[in-house]
């Protein structure tokens, strides 16, 4: 049957089950709009590019699913670049879909001054893509677009991008038959599995470290199952908090930051690293010493290589892998004692740092009890943030969103529109207000879409973590005070319910608790400020040894 390229560019996407798409309209895209308005794809319209794949992103982290972002062409494609890179770090599943000048008037070589025209618009796209398709034949447009997708899901996963010169979504096609197969991921062999049975069961104090890759394996039950045999603590990374919830006997439930919970890692002869890269932002730049003996789980063993060297990298899903490592190991042990042990953990850490930052652990207290277990809790780059991020208990996978990948700011709020798509449970969003700024448009969108999602923005008047590092230096202000908006009116005048509280304690709960039970979009803005935690790179431990 001949369709035009943009019939079947849709059609690609409903053959791979994409159910929302985030974007904006264009010239160059408007045959695209149209054929998404005869679909059942819900098309979200955005006020701003980046918003568009942070959104997609953010329905990506909290479903599992690929996320969509339709844009226009040239400073519409690359308007996406710094949501794009978060995305790319964090090995989120998005796919980019952008338009370029139409072929009729391109000219190799040269640039000739179309409207929107980059010199090489798929160029930019690079380094933060795991793939780049280039669409010249509508015909192949539906086949691209899948392919484009199961790439974007395929392990390791990571955005992709695709560009289709406008003529060619107007154009006319025919689509080819058939389907490509999904290929399969690599498996280790009995002998390695045994050798690493073999190191890890010799072991006194095994330590099981699970990050992103865990998660997006969905090995949350065979990394349990681990570390339940090897009777070993799990710390998670940020992309994995929540693998193992709250109640499990071996999880941590700290960030390796704190020295109660570096000790562990400290005390470790033997390490299984499932799904991580052992990134800086995780190790205080690689300060952790390396373990006498580390095991690897990953699908790409050369990023499981690239910081601390394993003695033996099992190459492989994680689930899949964890299962089979799993089999090869003890009966599950005791867990009484390591129970015990992990609570003393949390119990030591925690009076610490109430006797070090009382407020800041009192907003932690306010906020968890305010926040519904199964909520998604998106945390941008600010200082109330930052504390979410390492230290609010997360009860499932999926249900934290941090941006600690590329770690950019402005991410909390247009990320929560996707997460709120996403059907994983109510969302709330924390920004600071110079974050909160960089996406305030978006206000149009939840209020058109009634997205329901509570923003929450703690106004501290500035970049407060960068006005901290300041201090930290022994240096006077400069450039951090910020002259901000009646945040309150501001989402009024959108249509948006909101209300301002001053601080984070028993107020701030209060009205957090009413807005999260409002089926529509609210702000809450707190008047506060806090300091940044332990977390933060001023304040690691071992960079201060």
């Amino acid at each position: 049957m001949v369709s035009t390229g943009a019939e079947l560019l849709v059609r690609g996407l409903e053959q791979a089950g994409v159910e929302v798409c985030f974007g904006l309209p264009g010239v160059h895209n408007l045959a695209a709009w149209k054929a998404l308005a005869s679909s059942d794809i819900r098309l979200v319209g955005v006020r701003h590019e980046q918003t568009a794949v942070y959104a997609a992103d953010g329905y990506a982290r909290a479903s599992g699913r690929v996320g969509v972002a339709i844009t226009t062409t040239g400073p519409g494609a690359a308007n996406t670049l710094g949501a794009l890179g978060e995305a790319w770090a964090s090995g989120s599943p998005v796919v980019v879909i952008a338009t370029d000048i139409p072929s009729s008037i391109r000219r190799p070589g040269v640039h000739r001054g179309a409207l929107h025209e980059a010199s090489d618009q798929e160029a930019m796209f690079k380094p933060v893509t795991k793939a780049t398709f280039k669409v010249s034949d509508p015909g192949m447009l539906g086949v691209r677009i899948e392919q484009a997708i199961q790439t974007a899901t395929a392990a390791p996963s990571r955005p992709v991008y695709v560009e289709i010169p406008t003529d060619v979504l107007s154009a006319e096609g025919e689509a080819p038959p058939g389907d490509a197969a999904p290929s399969s991921l690599p498996f280790p062999a009995d002998a390695e599995l045994e050798r690493a049975a073999a190191i890890l069961s010799a072991a006194e104090r095994p330590l099981v470290w699970a990050g992103g890759g865990a998660l997006r394996a969905g090995a949350e039950r065979q990394v349990g199952e681990l570390a339940e045999r090897l009777a070993a603590p799990v710390l998670t990374t940020y992309m994995a908090r929540g693998l193992l919830g709250c109640s499990h006997p071996c999880a941590v439930g700290l960030p390796p930051h704190l020295p109660e919970a570096g000790r562990l890692w400290d005390e470790a002869d033997a390490v299984l690293a499932i799904g991580t890269d052992f990134d800086g932002m995780m190790t205080q730049n690689w300060a952790m010493p390396r373990p006498r003996h580390l095991v690897a789980i990953n699908v790409d063993p050369a990023d499981a290589a690239k910081s601390y060297e394993p003695e033996l990298v099992l190459e492989g899903d994680a689930a899949a892998v964890g299962a089979a490592l799993a089999e090869r190991l003890p009966a599950p042990r005791d867990l009484d004692g390591l129970r015990a042990r992990l609570a003393e953990v949390r119990r030591e850490a925690r009076a610490r740092l109430e006797n070090e930052h009382p407020d800041e652990m009192s907003f932690l207290s306010v906020f968890a009890a305010a926040v519904p277990e199964e909520a998604v809790v998106v945390a941008d780059m600010c200082i109330a943030g930052y504390w979410l991020g390492a230290l609010h208990p997360v009860s499932a996978p999926r249900k934290l969103a941090y941006p600690m990948g590329w770690g950019t700011l402005g991410y909390g709020f247009p990320l929560a529109i996707g997460s709120a798509l996403a059907g994983n449970g109510p969302v709330v969003s924390v920004s600071g207000d110079g974050g909160f700024l960089y996406a305030c448009g978006e206000l149009a969108t939840v209020a058109q879409e009634r997205i329901p999602l509570t923003a929450v923005i703690v106004d501290d008047g500035g970049y407060g973590m960068l006005r901290f590092d300041q201090r930290h230096r022994g240096e006077a202000t400069f450039g951090v005070d910020l002259v901000t908006p009646d945040f309150e009116a501001l989402a009024r005048s959108f249509g948006v319910e909101a209300e301002t509280v001053d601080g984070l304690g028993a107020e701030f709960g209060l009205a957090l608790t009413r807005q999260i039970a409002v089926d529509a979009p609210t702000v809450l803005v707190a008047r506060a400020a806090l300091e940044p935690p332990p977390t933060t790179s001023p304040r690691w431990y071992r960079r201060a040894a």
